[in-house]
This record gives structure tokens, C-alpha cells and sequence, in this order.
């Protein structure tokens, strides 16, 4: 028995460390790796399976899916050129709209209107309003359904809608949203709803329901009215439910031609989770103009060639000229944005952090804070609020703002689904900084020698979660 277990760790220890070696894009991280495989025997290269591997060097989708999502992409092509946005190029608005133009596939469009969502009374009230105006279909997308007052609002609104020949279709996680598997889900079943799990948990793909999520929310009412954001399906915003207090977020409500990008978005994630032949006829929607702002779609995953949400942010970041302001709960980000960071900052740009000082992650919280004296000593400010603010929100000259469900950490860069929209609008920009610049000066600044004071067990948290921070 052992000498069949010890050549079972051999052959375990080798494939892992070809793998490392094959498919590793940073050495730094390969090193890493390759020692934990060596030192954990079968835990190493377990832990490698689920949660080292490049997904990018793997195909995620079956032929037929990718010919489904082919001709999602093909129909939502037409239709929309003559609402976008004409930026120039050499401008930093034209330089980020060309970037995701390429990495992501979407197209700055034109004469839309946008609102922020700044609360979850705000954001649930509005949503149930238009939810409650749709005529042909409604398109649900998040990562967390959890049972509570939202859900059963919910459910009752869809049971009546569907009752007058709305059709309803949901996807969820199957992560994040494992609370309702089984009864709650049912509920939706029996009262007409299309609902299915992206990457549902099961042994044979537990590699990728474990360690990719679908980490996006987006509602899509009509073809017209569209919401996206960082708000979940959870009572947490609306009323006090645990230690952090009533949750706070960003949320937005958009109409015009940009909601045919967040529909694209979902019907792609649609086709993937079900099984379902949707009759494309029924999604040519026509784009009408609603407003006067500029918008644009960010969708990345693990299958997508590029890092595209943290390829976003730097671009982002490196265009500024005269501040940065960051909102993030779980700020975690992987070496070369923090130094795309410091770069900024020691160009004499105002990069400020707005973040909570408790988390409802504590493993998360040490890891972020162990990043704060090296930003602190290149000038970067940082607040930590004393509400928890669940809110992914980047800001760069109070003209350009993102605006999704993308957090600063390795997971959404890496391993998540995730959806942003950046608004190339002045005045939304400027509402966006209002209210952050209104928070931090309720909130706590860190000085760099007050900071350097803190208890040694705390120093000692942090270096120890800081070795998790690409996991978290």
C-alpha cells in the first residue's frame, strides 16, 4: 500500500509541476506553485488543480455553445452603429474606449440615459417599478440569490408577470447562490420561470464551479430598460441584518442603445447555462435614443483571451491626469496594478482609496490591509469608512466613471465572470465624486506613522493572509 501511494504522489507531483511549467504565465507564481507541490504532498497538487490552473489555455465551451454564441454576437452587431461614440483616438477617452473595443468586444454607444443607484431602497424600488412595466420578457442575471423580503418580492412579481405572458429567465451561481437550490428553486419552476445554474456543482466540474464564478448582475426588461451594478438579491441592503450593519452599493438603470450590450452579455451566459433554442427574432430589439450619455460595456471571464477587467482599470488608472478614486470592499489587487497604482500616485496624480475599515471577510480584510504602508508611502490616501459599502466603483478626473461588479482582486481579474460599464459623461462623473468625497470626509484617514504603530499581532495577521491573497 504505500509503495502504490508513494508512486501515486511521484506521478501526482510531476504532472503538476509539467503543468506549472507548461502553462504559467508569471514565474514568480509558478515558483510558488512548483514549492507547494513539492512540500504538500497530494494537497499541493490538489490545491493547483482547483485553484492554479490557466483556465485560459482551456476551451470552456462545446462547439455547439460557441456557434450559439457566435450568433448571439452576430445579431447583436446590427443594429447599433449609428449611436457609436466617434471619440478621438489619441484622446484618453478614445484610448480606453479603443482597449475595450479590442479586448472585449464592445463599442462605446451613444445617447443613452444612465442613473446611479446609490442605496438599496433606491435600487430595489426602481427595479420592482420597471420590472412591473415589462410586456414581452424579463432577463434576470446575479451571482447571489439569497432567501429573504427580496426574493419573495420577487417571486410574487414574476408570478404575476407571467401570468400575462411575460417570459421570465434567470441564471444564477451556483456558488453563490447555493442557498436556494432545491425548494427555492422549485418555487420559480412551478410558477413558469426559466431558471438555471451556470456551472452547476457537480463532481465532474468542480474545478470550475469551485473556482469560477459567475460574478455578474445584470436585469435586461424588454430589450429597453437594462440594470447592472454591484447589488445582489439580498435583504443585506435594505434593512440590518448582522454585524456590518445595512450594506451599501452602486446600482445603475440604463436605457438606450448600451442595454443591447448587456443583453448580448446575458443571452451568451444564457445559451451556456441552459439548454434552451431561443428564438433570435424575438431579441431584435430596434435602439432608440434615450438620452445624451455615452456608456460602454466591459464583459471578461476566465475564457476570455485577455485579463479584461484588470486590463481595464490600469488603462484607466494610467490615462488619468489629475485623480484616481477607487470604492472596493475586497481591495486585493495583483502586483502589477499596484504598482500601476504607485506609478500613478508618484506622478503627483491624487489617488485616494475609499474602503471599509470591518469586512464580512476577515481573511480579506488582513490581506488588504497588509498592502496599505507601501501605497501609503508613495502618497496614496486611504479612508476606511465605517459602514460596509459592497460598491465597485473607479473614477478618474470626475469626467470618467466604472461603474459594475468587477472587484480590485485577483478573482475578478482571473477567475470571475464579471460585467462593468465605464460613463463617458461629465455630470454623472461628478455626482459619482460628490457623493465619494462626501464619504471620506466622514471617514477615517490613515497616516502612514499612526499606521506603522499598529499592534504586532495585527502585522502578523496580515503577513499571514497576505500568502492567501490571489485565493480570496
Amino acid at each position: 500500500m504505500n509503495t502504490t501511494l508513494y508512486i501515486l504522489y511521484i506521478v501526482l507531483t510531476f504532472w503538476a509541476i509539467i503543468v506549472i511549467v507548461y502553462y504559467g504565465r508569471r514565474p514568480t507564481k509558478s515558483i510558488s506553485w512548483v514549492f507547494a507541490v513539492i512540500t504538500l504532498p497530494f494537497a499541493g497538487p490538489l490545491l493547483y488543480y482547483l485553484f492554479g490552473v490557466n483556465r485560459r489555455k482551456f476551451k470552456f465551451f462545446s462547439s455547439k455553445q460557441l456557434a450559439k454564441r457566435k450568433k448571439f454576437k452576430e445579431l447583436f452587431s446590427k443594429g447599433n452603429s449609428a449611436y457609436i461614440t466617434a471619440f478621438d483616438h489619441t484622446g484618453k477617452e478614445g484610448k480606453i474606449a479603443k482597449l475595450i473595443q479590442n479586448n472585449s468586444g464592445f463599442s462605446p454607444y451613444s445617447e443613452n440615459d444612465i442613473a446611479p443607484l446609490h442605496d438599496g431602497k433606491q435600487t430595489f424600488d426602481t427595479l420592482f417599478h420597471e420590472l412591473g412595466k415589462a410586456e414581452k420578457f424579463i432577463h434576470v442575471q446575479y451571482y447571489l440569490f439569497e432567501q429573504g423580503e427580496i426574493l419573495q418580492r420577487m417571486l410574487q412579481l414574476f408570478e404575476q408577470k407571467i401570468k400575462q405572458g411575460v417570459k421570465v429567465r434567470i441564471i444564477y451561481d451556483s456558488f453563490g447562490s447555493y442557498a436556494i437550490r432545491g425548494g427555492i428553486k422549485k418555487k420559480f419552476q412551478k410558477i413558469g420561470a426559466s431558471i438555471y445554474p451556470i456551472m452547476p456543482i457537480r463532481f465532474g466540474n468542480l474545478l470550475f464551479s469551485l473556482n469560477f464564478r459567475n460574478h455578474r448582475k445584470i436585469v435586461v426588461i424588454d430589450g429597453k430598460v437594462a440594470f447592472t451594478g454591484g447589488l445582489n438579491i439580498t435583504d443585506k441592503y435594505v434593512k440590518d441584518t448582522g454585524a456590518l450593519g445595512q450594506w451599501k452599493d452602486v446600482h445603475l438603470k440604463l436605457q438606450g442603445p448600451i442595454v443591447q450590450s448587456l443583453h448580448r452579455v446575458f443571452l451568451k451566459d444564457y445559451s451556456f447555462a441552459s439548454q434552451d433554442e431561443l428564438d433570435i427574432s424575438e431579441f431584435e430589439i430596434e435602439s432608440t435614443p434615450k438620452g445624451s450619455v455615452s456608456a460602454q460595456v466591459v464583459s471578461g471571464g476566465p475564457d476570455s483571451e485577455q485579463p479584461i477587467i484588470m486590463q481595464q482599470y490600469i488603462a484607466m488608472m494610467n490615462n488619468a491626469q489629475k485623480s484616481v478614486c477607487i470604492t472596493n470592499p475586497y481591495f486585493l489587487p495583483g502586483e502589477a496594478f499596484l504598482q500601476s497604482l504607485k506609478i500613478v500616485a508618484l506622478q503627483g496624480i491624487a489617488v485616494t482609496l475609499l474602503l471599509p475599515e470591518e469586512s464580512d471577510s476577515k481573511a480579506a480584510m488582513y490581506a488588504m490591509f497588509s498592502q496599505f504602508e507601501e501605497l501609503l508611502d508613495v502618497g496614496v490616501h486611504i479612508f476606511l469608512r465605517p459602514d460596509f459599502s459592497h460598491g465597485k466603483v473607479l473614477l478618474i478626473d470626475e469626467d470618467i466613471v466604472s461603474i459594475g461588479s468587477g472587484n480590485f482582486d485577483n478573482r475578478s481579474f482571473e477567475h470571475n465572470y464579471e460585467t462593468n460599464v465605464i460613463i463617458y459623461d461629465k455630470s454623472i462623473a461628478k455626482g459619482i465624486g460628490d457623493e465619494f468625497y462626501r464619504i471620506c470626509r466622514n471617514s477615517r484617514k490613515l497616516d502612514l506613522t499612526h499606521f506603522k504603530k499598529r499592534p504586532r499581532w495585527k502585522k502578523f495577521m496580515e503577513r499571514v493572509f497576505k500568502f492567501f491573497k490571489p485565493l480570496l
